[in-house]
């Protein structure tokens, strides 16, 4: 049963990350995008920092990042913990959860584009043509809608992959001095105080949508953004690098099946056609060859457990 452990985590976690995109969707017509964000971020840095705290007692203190290293976590605490899920749920006004999760998991692309532009990875040809293929499916999703979503929507998932792959660069770096519990509770906790003026507006409409907006909420909290990102770290410190790399593709599916069960609702044929396409352009570019240990999912390149878990997902979590 022990051994079967890392891979109940993964799973949890797929499905974790794939119900948030429906809950998501569900909670969109009672609480807006900012509102929500908030929401959960107050939840998820209150848990993380309780776990932290518990971590650091019992360690003997932790190692605070400083300098530069205090800086990126700011940044990332900003733009992927705050503005990333702000946009992730204002794209969710306009699509469905199977269509957003599709879009946003273009962001292993951009991580490697990133990478390729600031940490000297350089651009293989396979990378340029699974840039291709993905925008291309993406464009189509845009530009094919039958009312049910819009280019504003397929704009703002986009923007939010590209934040988060900012973030997960910056990330990388903070993770070479800080461990991953420190990473991602100090993330959320900026994160939450970044959107802290929007606090009043939340309890606002919480006070005025049904019950189960709240439990919405804390869920977002608790378990895709505090839980989720704990049994992440814990898989990818005991499963063979390969698996939890290609787990994210495992996302957009288990939205899609969780949308129609909860929520009745399914992408358009031409929004799954793109969505696809989409996913396909990511495989292709992670064909690309890499020196040993180089690009941003260089942890899933080494066996398990010989450095130190990052807390960014190989794909793109909500």
């Amino acid at each position: 049963m022990t051994k079967r452990l890392p891979a109940l985590a993964l799973v949890a976690v797929m499905f974790a990350w794939a119900s948030a995109f429906v809950v998501i969707r569900g909670l969109g017509p009672h609480v807006s995008p900012i509102a929500m964000a908030e929401g959960r971020l107050l939840v998820g840095a209150a848990v993380l920092g309780v776990i932290w705290g518990m971590n650091a007692l019992y360690n003997g203190g932790v190692r605070l990042p400083r300098g530069r290293t205090l800086a990126l976590t700011v940044g990332y605490g900003a733009l992927w913990f705050a503005l990333y899920t702000v946009l992730v749920n204002a794209a969710e006004q306009h699509l469905d959860a199977g269509t957003t999760a599709l879009l946003v998991n273009i962001a292993p692309i951009i991580v490697a584009v990133l990478a390729g532009a600031f940490l000297q990875e350089g651009f293989p040809p396979l990378l340029v043509v699974g840039i291709a293929i993905s925008f291309a499916g993406a464009a189509i999703i845009a530009f094919t809608g039958d009312g049910r979503h819009d280019g504003a929507g397929v704009a703002l998932a986009v923007a939010a992959a590209l934040l988060y792959g900012i973030s997960v660069v910056a990330q990388k770096l903070v993770l070479r001095t800080v461990d991953p519990l420190t990473a991602t509770a100090l993330g959320a906790g900026v994160g939450a105080l970044v959107l802290l003026p929007w606090a009043p507006r939340l309890f606002d409409e919480l006070a005025a949508a049904p019950m189960s907006s709240t439990v919405g909420v804390i869920y977002l909290g608790l378990v895709p953004t505090a839980l989720a990102f704990l049994l992440w770290a814990y898989a990818l410190a005991h499963t063979p690098a390969g698996v939890t790399a290609s787990s994210s593709y495992a996302v957009p599916g288990l939205s899609i099946l969780l949308s129609w069960a909860f929520l009745a609702e399914t992408p358009t044929t031409w929004g799954l056609l793109g969505g696809v396409l989409c996913l396909v352009g990511v495989a292709v570019s992670r064909l690309s060859p890499r020196r040993p240990g180089a690009g941003p999912t260089a942890t899933a390149a080494r066996p398990a457990g010989t450095e130190r878990p990052t807390a960014s997902p190989a794909g793109a979590s909500c």
